[in-house]
């Protein structure tokens, strides 16, 4: 692909916002149909496109598309590409191979920064279903004001649920920022997946929100504490965005990506800053983390059933069915499973347990089963 341009294009002003949109992961827990070559946020999974193409739609009205870039691995960004036609070539970085969120993101920070520190960036991930975008865009303005003031901002969405999935976040009762999109407060720690009881009483608190991954800042602070933190990923990524854009680009970033370690920006960043504030939202979120997750979202028939595709049910209930080969599933006496039929995979799994999907893949890679995963 083309790289960024090093230069600002006149009619674009400084400081005006730029959304990133990290683009990776192989979502194991939806195999067989999400893939290490067509991984979930390239599915339209739910609705007619992409997750992908859902969280850009999301964003144009508010970022345009010029100022959106996407960090994806080498393998998808010809997809990218072709899904997002409105995306100049140029906005697709790639990073050499999967390093986690904190390097993905931290690139993009460290290129929107050599053209403009103060310009806000706000990062969604590729992969997440909102049903109420005007809650979402209500929310994304309140964080770019309480961003524009200096704060690292988390958009937290309100439990529905007591879940020991995702991580939360705890806000204080301080305010830093009211505006008429809505509220930003002081966040006081990030909280690792809970256990059953803790979840049930973050729930019960109100003072709990679910970390979705919605991250807005301006991106000199976020290198700035990058610098405080993660000094050895700050020297490194401004190496990178040094030769952004020069004949050695492809050389340098392959060099310095080898010696990065793994790490996400909630670990590296959210979870240690002492600038962090938190946007509460409710806005019909989801992860779509597995079949189970998948299943809540679709419009269920009288008996509790999710189907998509040649599905005949019969005396099934709660349950979840994929067709995908074109071949008919026929389910009898069944409840609570899911049943996912590829071309050349089929998935049998109770539905409580689907988030051990993920072992599948971990055994067939074990095996050597590479053209399966």
């Amino acid at each position: 692909m083309d790289q960024l341009p090093t230069t600002r294009p006149a009619s674009m002003a400084l400081g005006e916002p730029w959304a990133v949109i990290p683009a990776g992961g192989a979502g194991t827990r939806l195999w067989p149909v999400s893939r290490a070559a067509r991984p979930k946020f390239l599915l339209p999974l739910h609705g007619d496109t992409s997750l992908l193409q859902q969280t850009a739609a999301r964003l144009a009205p508010i970022i345009a598309p010029e100022r959106t870039l996407v960090v994806c691995g080498p393998g998808h960004a010809a997809a990218v590409a072709r899904q997002l036609p409105a995306l100049p070539d140029q906005n697709i970085l790639v990073e050499p191979a999967p390093k986690g969120s904190g390097p993905a993101i931290g690139l993009a920070a460290a290129i929107i920064a050599r053209q403009d520190p103060d310009a806000i960036m706000a990062s969604f991930a590729a992969d997440h279903a909102v049903r109420d975008e005007a809650a979402f865009a209500r929310a994304v303005q309140t964080a770019i004001a309480a961003a524009r003031d200096g704060w690292l901002t988390a958009i937290g969405l309100t439990p529905t649920r007591a879940e020991t999935g995702f991580g939360y976040i705890e806000r204080t009762d301080d305010v830093v920022v009211t505006a008429e999109s809505g509220t930003a407060f002081r966040a006081s720690k990030f909280h690792e997946k809970p256990s059953r009881r803790q979840a049930e009483r973050y729930l019960e608190s109100g003072n709990f929100f679910w970390n979705a991954s919605m991250f807005v800042w301006r991106a000199g602070t976020l290198m700035t504490e990058l610098e405080r933190l993660q000094p050895a990923l700050h020297a490194a990524l401004l190496e990178v965005a040094a030769a952004w854009g020069t004949p050695t680009q492809d050389q340098v970033t392959a060099d310095v990506w080898a010696g990065l370690a793994v790490t996400t920006i909630d670990e590296g960043i959210m979870e240690r800053s002492t600038r962090i504030a938190v946007v509460p939202a409710e806005m019909g979120w989801s992860d779509i983390g597995d079949w189970h997750v998948l299943g809540q979202l679709g419009a269920p028939d009288e008996a509790g059933n999710s189907l998509r595709g040649d599905v005949v049910p019969i005396a099934t209930t709660n349950s979840a069915a994929w067709s995908e080969s074109g071949r008919l599933i026929a389910m009898v006496g069944l409840d609570n499973v899911v049943v996912v039929d590829t071309d050349d995979a089929v998935l049998v799994a109770d539905r409580s347990r689907t988030q051990e999907v993920r072992q599948v893949v971990e055994l067939l890679k074990a095996r050597r089963r590479d053209e399966l995963t």
